[in-house]
């Protein structure tokens, strides 16, 4: 049986981290792929550059901004300012659609403003249970009717996010989105109509011209190439006895940090738990690649229309500054939905000329599909509730799930390697960043 101190399952964005910053050295990380990354692989193709999905890094800490940029000496990395848009009919309205409803058709924004302002004294949506005092409402789609009033509500902010986590918003909990939801009270909407300010966590962003990838091997370069070992998943879990097994052997540990959905985690380590409280969606991303360009000035825009079969498109070929459109399409689905994926490309093609994103004229040149599963989870309160409840018995037993899904939260990759950090902080009172 091999022994190790540290045993880290995953070796993506947290588990990286976790690896790299561990004064330990005494660790062992584990990765069912191939090859290292996650969902920050990067993907090239007939001169095209794409990720898995658009995996942008917003870095609110300038010290992890330089560790990584310290790790990756060779690599052009560009700083964007992003310009970010919905697409309203036959309308484009600047990012966040709450603070830009002026640039709507006239009805449209009357009916929007008239709806925000009565937002508080207005009757429950159809079928919604009677409102609440502010601040208490019971869910994700209660606190967009009550703080943005109908129109906005149901001319995007319902319809897009439905399609992006392809389930009925009431199920969500309030704060599902946390900070990352772009908040904006009757005042600042009013004011942003003569001042302009969409700034958000986002505003400007870094990537490098290799892709999201180079990010994940500049962590890499400080852990040991034989302390990962690829193509080997975690099989099965003995908490009481801190055991691991692979299908190549079974590993002690003393300590083990997983950033593997928590679902999993448990159903692999035998903990009692209602699986039906932990649900998400999934996401079919298409990466397309044309030989002539397309919109300039775009990053990504937002699709709220129910007949689109994308809630997203993004323009790699901005971000690069090249010249032939490379696109990233996202289509969102339940977690069960069988994908037809020759199909769903057929359909996105269609509708992206539907969309005016490209023209009869463009010629695809290549393309690239991955199903992210999952992608986003649904924070509810039970989730909430059942996650704190099963780190704690985790914890207990010498296991730390962390990152978006181990955590099973709603968070940016700069979060999930501050929490890496973090928790090391917390374990051994030091860390090597």
């Amino acid at each position: 049986m091999d022994q190790v101190r540290t045993l880290i399952i995953g070796a993506g964005i947290s588990g990286l981290s976790t690896a790299a910053f561990s004064s330990d050295r005494d660790l062992l990380v584990l990765e069912a792929d191939a090859e290292i990354g996650g969902y920050c692989k990067t993907v090239k193709k007939e001169g095209f550059t794409w990720d898995y999905s658009g995996h942008f890094f917003h870095f609110k800490h300038p010290e992890v901004e330089q560790y990584l940029r310290a790790r990756m000496p060779a690599q052009n990395i560009r700083t964007v300012t992003k310009h970010s848009f919905i697409r309203f009919g036959d309308t484009t309205v600047d990012f966040p659609f709450q603070k830009n409803i002026h640039q709507l058709p006239q009805q449209d924004f009357i009916e929007c403003l008239y709806d925000l302002y009565f937002a508080d004294a207005q009757a429950p949506a159809r079928g919604e249970t009677p409102k609440r005092p502010p601040g208490t409402e019971a869910n994700f789609k209660e606190m967009l009717y009550a703080r943005f009033g109908r129109g906005i509500c149901e001319k995007f902010l319902i319809p897009y996010n439905e399609k992006l986590y392809a389930t009925d918003l009431s199920t969500l909990d309030k704060d599902a989105m946390g900070r990352f939801f772009p908040h904006a009270n009757l005042t600042e909407i009013v004011r942003n109509m003569r001042e302009p300010d969409n700034a958000s966590y986002n505003a400007t962003f870094t990537y490098p011209e290799g892709g999201a990838i180079e990010y994940v091997k500049a962590l890499a370069t400080e852990v040991p190439a034989e302390r990962i070992a690829l193509g080997e998943p975690l099989i099965a879990l003995d908490l009481e006895n801190r055991r691991a097994r692979t299908p190549k052997r079974e590993i002690r540990y003393e300590r083990l940090v997983s950033s593997a959905p928590l679902n999993r985690l448990l159903k692999l380590a035998q903990v009692d738990h209602d699986p039906a409280v932990f649900s998400w969606n999934k996401v079919l991303v298409f990466n397309l690649g044309f030989d002539r360009k397309g919109a300039r000035g775009v990053h990504w825009t937002y699709y709220p229309d129910r007949a689109l079969s994308f809630y997203r498109v993004g323009w790699y070929d901005n971000i690069f500054d090249t010249d032939r459109l490379s696109l990233y399409v996202e289509l969102g689905f339940p977690k069960d939905a069988v994908l037809d994926i020759e199909a769903l490309r057929q359909r996105v093609l269609g509708d992206l000329l539907t969309a005016q994103v490209i023209t009869p004229e463009h010629r695809l040149l290549a393309w690239h599909a991955v199903v992210m599963d999952p992608a986003y989870v649904h924070i509810t309160r039970q989730s909430l509730a059942e996650q704190k409840r099963l780190a704690a018995l985790l914890a207990d037993h010498g296991v730390y799930s962390i990152g978006r899904y181990g955590r099973w939260t709603y968070c940016s990759i700069e979060d999930n390697i501050l929490e890496a950090r973090s928790l090391l902080q917390t374990l051994d009172g030091t860390t090597r960043f």
